[in-house]
């Protein structure tokens, strides 16, 4: 896959911008500020109607208008054509597909598919549960729509039978607690559903995180990937244990008004010479592990969907020393296009550009040169 051309109009700096991109590396350099992050922000609203940084549509929006659009064509099999708009006074995003609108979101995950290298990446080794879970289910639910779907119908779940623990700690009404036996088969259905997926995953995975590992270290380490399911349950009983342990919990539950069984507690260790990294993993270990899991993602998108993920790379070489720096830009001649973003050209000279490469400088908003 690969983006041709991309437009923004009242997208933050940019008031109208028109970029055509190299089907290899595209270098996008300007100042802290200057609108760079802005064209990779730009890409992911066109592959996943979502804003990269999570920040709020309405901040997007250039001071002093009313709305953002982003369009571009992309060639994914066939040639398509994305649009992004967003209206401030109503506050509502629509996204359109070679002229069709589309009502769901969900309707356009894995569809162009994304691989995004950001600051914000060292949560998955260093932050919360939660921030690994995500990280997993992005991985997953871009190579499998049915996936997807039962993980919405989970979270779903989750809200409504959250809701009526609470309902049932204010009311203590037997008819709500009948509900709730409802809303735990759904939740032992679908949260059994997703841990199998991502038992199967990481088995999986597990061999694309070494490959990507080995190849910016060469080996020198062994980084390993392993599933920690809340109920530790046996592949081949989820659901009846699943429901054992949720019958177990039922007090507790109703005590605390909250979901104390399923996926949504379940965590990923991820460890380097049989070292646990959150806990004993240095800086450099801890970046690298963050790359190669996307490394890893990359090339298991790839063999999955046969067509290669779009690299969002967000201003990682500053943040690296000159050896890993020149390993990673040797690795990403594996791939296919790429966007780069860059402080200044100094740090060029860390990197192993071809000829193909594209340079984009960006000032202001505006591209000053190409």
């Amino acid at each position: 896959m690969t983006i041709i051309d991309i437009e923004l109009t009242n997208f933050r700096l940019h008031k109208s911008t028109c970029l055509s991109f190299s089907e290899n590396l595209n270098f996008i350099v300007g100042g802290n500020g200057q609108g760079k992050t802005s064209i990779l922000e730009a890409v992911y609203y066109l592959g996943t109607t979502k804003n990269l940084l999570q920040s709020l549509d309405s901040e997007v929006v250039s001071f002093g208008e009313g709305f953002f659009k982003v369009s571009g064509n992309i060639n994914s099999f066939i040639n398509n054509n994305a649009v992004s708009y967003y209206d401030l006074q109503t506050n509502k995003k629509n996204y359109f597909l070679d002229g069709k609108q589309i009502s769901k979101s969900a309707s356009v995950i894995g569809k162009f598919p994304l691989v995004t290298i950001t600051p914000s990446d060292h949560l998955i080794t260093q932050g919360a549960p939660s921030d690994r879970r995500k990280f997993v289910d992005s991985v997953i639910s871009q190579t499998s729509e049915t996936y997807l779907n039962i993980l919405l119908d989970y979270n779903k779940t989750l809200r409504q039978r959250s809701s009526l623990l609470q309902q049932i700690s204010e009311r203590q009404d037997k008819e709500l607690i009948n509900q709730l036996d409802v809303w735990s088969e759904n939740l032992v259905l679908y949260g059994s559903e997703i841990i199998k997926h991502r038992f199967l995953f990481i088995q999986k995975f597990k061999d694309y995180i070494s490959e990507a590992y080995n190849n910016l270290l060469e080996g020198n380490e062994n980084p390993e990937i392993k599933y920690l399911s809340y109920g530790s349950f046996d592949i081949n009983k989820i659901k009846e244990e699943f429901s054992q342990l949720l019958n177990k919990r039922r007090n507790d539950e109703l005590r605390r008004c909250t979901n104390l069984v399923g996926p949504h507690r379940d965590d990923f260790l991820f460890s380097i010479n049989n070292l646990e990294l959150k806990k004993f993993g240095s800086q450099g270990q801890h970046k690298t592990f963050q790359i190669a899991l996307k490394f890893g993602q990359f090339f298991y998108i790839k063999d999955k969907q046969n067509t290669s993920p779009v690299f969002l790379m967000d201003d990682i070489f500053g943040e690296l020393d000159t050896f890993r720096a020149f390993k990673i830009s040797k690795y990403l001649k594996n791939i296919g296009q790429a966007f780069i973003t860059l402080t200044d050209l100094s740090n060029i000279e860390k990197l192993n550009i071809e000829s193909t490469a594209k340079m984009i400088n960006i000032k202001s908003g505006k591209v000053i040169a190409i």
